[in-house]
């Protein structure tokens, strides 16, 4: 594919400010995009599991609030507790590269045939497109997982399971934890067939197309404002006046950018890497 040639002028006139799709080596963008977000996850998933937990159960019979859950987890069921449905999970890195792809892509099919140039503008479209994309994707894994991550969770010390925990009813004895997602794959096809699935799937649409719309639109403000916290406090940040309910976000908000911006920078090809404002 020949690359977008930019003129000397142009580029002693003014540093590289945005990476655009034709600037970056696609095989080792989409690389190290998954080895960025399959590491995100795992950072991250034992905030998803207790968030999962504290939203389905019903008021306070299990856990008091997100360090009880943490605390009860890990002496009922191990650190293991902490990544129920994790590797389902991480199928959805799949997902996650048609997101970013279709953002990219989206974006240089605005700046090259409509003749686009407001970033804004750019980042509202493709991040509200790359949202649809993703969720089609993700939805059913999110299902699945979800399953997965209330099963087994202990009520108190007489070890038993909650009435909540395993909503298809399957015999969790003597089964590998292996084999317990194509248990909950069968059941939810059994009873619902490829719909169950999909379950919410609007309601997840209504909830992150706009979101990731209105997110990618103001993307260059939060990554000046992210590299400006970062010289100031550094991780601080990542705690200082949070709330336990705002720590998962806000976390991933920080981690997404500054990995985001870092591996565009890796993924540049060699011509550009002098051009690139760091």
């Amino acid at each position: 594919m020949a690359l977008k040639q930019y003129t000397l002028e142009s580029v002693e006139s003014s540093r590289i400010l945005t990476i655009e799709w034709d600037m970056m080596d696609k095989s080792r963008f989409f690389t190290l995009n998954l080895v960025n977000s399959f590491f995100l996850r795992a950072s991250l998933y034992p905030f998803t599991v207790i968030k999962t937990r504290l939203q389905i159960q019903k008021r306070y019979n299990v856990y008091r609030g997100t360090y009880d859950a943490f605390k009860k987890i890990l002496n009922y069921e191990g650190i293991h507790g902490l990544y129920k449905g994790f590797w389902i999970n991480t199928i959805q890195l799949v997902s996650g590269l048609g997101y970013i792809t279709t953002y990219e892509k989206v974006r240089h099919i605005l700046t090259e045939y409509a003749n686009i140039k407001d970033k804004r503008v750019k980042g509202l479209i493709g991040g509200g497109c790359g949202s649809l994309v993703g969720q089609t994707i993700i939805t059913p894994f999110d299902v699945i997982s979800q399953h997965m991550m209330m099963m087994g969770q202990r009520n108190s010390s007489l070890i038993k399971l909650t009435e909540s925990s395993n909503t298809l009813n399957i015999d969790l004895n003597h089964k590998h934890r292996g084999t317990v997602a194509l248990s909950v794959v069968k059941e939810l096809y059994k009873r619902d067939g490829l719909k169950g699935f999909y379950r919410g799937y609007f309601a997840s649409l209504y909830t992150y197309v706009p979101g990731s719309a209105l997110w990618w639109m103001f993307y260059p403000l939060y990554s000046g404002t992210s590299s400006l916290l970062w010289k100031e406090e550094g991780l601080v940040i990542l705690t200082k006046r949070l709330s336990a309910r705002l720590l998962q976000s806000s976390m991933f908000s920080f981690l997404v950018v500054l990995g985001y911006e870092t591996l565009k920078r890796w993924s540049v090809y060699d011509q550009y890497k002098d051009q690139i404002r760091w």
